[in-house]
């Protein structure tokens, strides 16, 4: 009887350590959710990239950065994507538990601003006070652009937040707004139906060109509780980049995510979605986003070295 109660502990011993141990889940918000350069963690969630990792992704969307932001300062999320440096920067200045866990998005050749195909603007330049040019939401690299419009490049229609690209693009169409905002995929199919005109890129402001615009944030407190868990998601986030541009399956995922044809998004990749913009490694132009911050008022005073160090947790390739 004691051999066959031994054998019996022996046998769920045995069982127990060949037992996976509990996948660690992680909530993260994501503005403009659909948005290709934002899939790293929906698609890698869904090709098994995370659970590789031993993670389970829990994503939600958001209007835009400034939600996106206020989920991940109230604990509500982890993480958050799809989120302009400058509003971040601005959040951290302010005392606000946000952190920089990866750079996203490097340069602004992917967001567009068009308007109705029988709108009489042809360009930026030809806006006046009396115009309307929309952004997401404040502290998005959206907002960040339209204020570089007005700066850098002297443009006069007056900044206005409309949410998401759909709901943008309503507001244009019917006429309450003038110049609305897109990223692709999200209006290419309008462009080509010659429904409206792109007349700026974000590209046309030079200060921004080669400027890492949009990051991953982390709440600073989950950083410290969930701190190998986090860095499990980089290296997942990291992977799932990689396989995006390498395996023709992540396309096709996408095509069916976004319902538009894998040819469409091909194209529109290469023009607006190199993988150059989306490196992980650094904060591409780090001074100038901590200059421009402060020329375009988001900031009173560029961050110093010090706060960058603790404002920046990204952790090596």
């Amino acid at each position: 009887m004691k051999a066959l109660r031994l054998g019996c502990a022996l046998a769920a011993l045995a069982l127990g350590g060949t037992q996976a141990p509990a996948q660690d889940t992680l909530k993260i918000a994501i503005g403009q959710i659909n948005n290709w350069e934002n899939q790293a963690p929906t698609l890698g969630e869904d090709a098994g990239i995370f659970k590789k990792h031993n993670l389970k992704i829990e994503a939600f969307g958001t209007q835009g950065a400034g939600e996106t932001i206020q989920a991940v300062i109230s604990g509500s999320a982890d993480l958050g994507a799809g989120v302009g440096v400058a509003g971040v920067m601005r959040a951290f200045s302010k005392g606000a538990p946000v952190r920089i866990l990866l750079p996203a998005f490097t340069g602004t050749g992917d967001l567009y601003w068009y308007v109705r195909a029988d709108s009489p603007i042809k360009s930026l330049k030809d806006t006046t006070a009396q115009n309307t040019i929309a952004y997401s939401t404040s502290g998005s690299s959206s907002n960040n652009i339209v204020v570089a419009f007005g700066q850098e490049l002297g443009v006069k229609a007056k900044p206005t937040a409309t949410g998401s690209p759909p709901g943008t693009l309503t507001q244009v169409m019917t006429g309450q707004i003038d110049i609305g905002w897109a990223a692709p995929p999200f209006g290419v199919k309008e462009i080509k139906e010659g429904k409206i005109r792109i007349v700026g890129r974000g590209s046309d402001v030079p200060s921004l060109h080669g400027q890492t615009v949009r990051a991953i944030i982390v709440n600073a407190n989950a950083l410290k509780e969930k701190h190998d868990a986090i860095m499990r998601f980089a290296k997942g986030y990291r992977e799932a980049v990689d396989w995006m541009y390498a395996d023709p399956k992540a396309l096709e995922m996408y095509s069916a995510k976004v319902n538009m044809p894998v040819d469409l998004l091909r194209e529109s990749l290469k023009e607006f979605h190199p993988k150059s913009a989306m490196q992980t490694e650094k904060m591409a132009d780090l001074d100038g986003a901590n200059a421009d911050a402060v020329k375009l008022k988001f900031l009173e005073a560029p961050l110093s070295k010090e706060q960058l160090a603790e404002f920046l947790q990204i952790p090596p390739q």
